[in-house]
């Protein structure tokens, strides 16, 4: 079985949620629904009891005391620091590079709210199930709304087994019009953001589809240096890294695209309205 490693995107530039979020206190490190902060939420749905490798969390320097404050002492964690933010495809690619080849990676997010951690829990074994035969998952959040500000996935055939299907298109935010139409035929899922793959097979595609960034960031963390439980990629080298997303970068140009689907009370909270 392959170790399944939570990989935590933390970081932000603290402006959808203003004046509540801000630039030194983005709205992962705070507590806007429980207790919690949305980075603590994120670390506690992925425990070591429940079949997950320690964390590793990457985020910018401006926020890492934060992140090291709300993530305590977890043995085998690991905190990248990006020295400049270069988008999703080269953050994930950094913790590629830092992880085992047969590592299977759960990139998740640090600013959403999940009610349903049992859902999440559920979806995570199908979607690293699928990993492990060399998919690269999405999860598919259920859409119970029209949402015009979500990225779209449209479902497949089924895959047989772990309950996933082929990814048959990524589409891009739909006016209303087509929102709604989404909705009526029932095989569309809005696009969270939350993936899982091995790190061979996304070093792979991201090699074959964007060669600069996976060069690139594969130089920068060979110049890299440890700090404790903190690695930093070399700055230099990183700030050279072409800025992309993941989707742009690798998802939508897979011919391994796949999806779990997952009705997990999910919600981005990405303006006052969702929270």
């Amino acid at each position: 079985m392959s170790i399944l490693v939570p990989v935590i995107l933390c970081g932000g530039s603290g402006t959808r949620l203003w004046p509540r979020s801000r630039a030194a206190m983005p709205k992962p490190f705070l507590p806007l629904v429980g207790d919690s902060t949305l980075f603590e939420a994120a670390l506690a749905r992925c425990p070591g009891s429940g079949g997950f490798a320690a964390p590793v969390v990457v985020t910018g320097h401006k926020h890492l005391a934060h992140v090291e404050a709300q993530l305590g002492a977890v043995e085998g964690a690991q905190v990248i620091v990006e020295p400049s933010a270069r988008n999703t495809a080269a953050a994930i690619a950094l913790a590629a590079c830092r992880l085992p080849e047969d590592a299977v990676m759960l990139v998740c997010p640090s600013d959403h709210h999940i009610g349903n951690t049992e859902a999440f829990a559920v979806a995570a074994a199908a979607a690293a199930g699928l990993a492990q035969q060399g998919w690269l998952v999405s999860f598919g959040i259920e859409a119970t709304a029209p949402e015009t500000g979500f990225g779209y996935l449209k479902r497949g055939e089924a895959i047989p087994e772990h309950g996933g299907f082929r990814t048959a298109q990524f589409v891009e935010k739909p006016d209303l019009e087509r929102a709604k139409a989404f909705l009526a035929e029932g095989i569309y899922a809005w696009n969270g953001g939350i993936f899982a793959f091995r790190v061979k097979d996304f070093l792979a595609e991201l090699t074959a589809h964007r060669p600069d960034v996976a060069a690139s960031v594969a130089e920068a963390v060979a110049k890299g240096a440890e700090d404790g439980q903190r690695f930093h990629p070399d700055a230099a080298t990183f700030a050279e890294v072409p800025s992309v997303s993941v989707d742009y970068a690798v998802m939508e140009n897979t011919t391994r695209a796949a999806m779990v689907p997952a009705d997990m009370d999910w919600s981005d909270i990405g303006n006052w309205q969702a929270l």
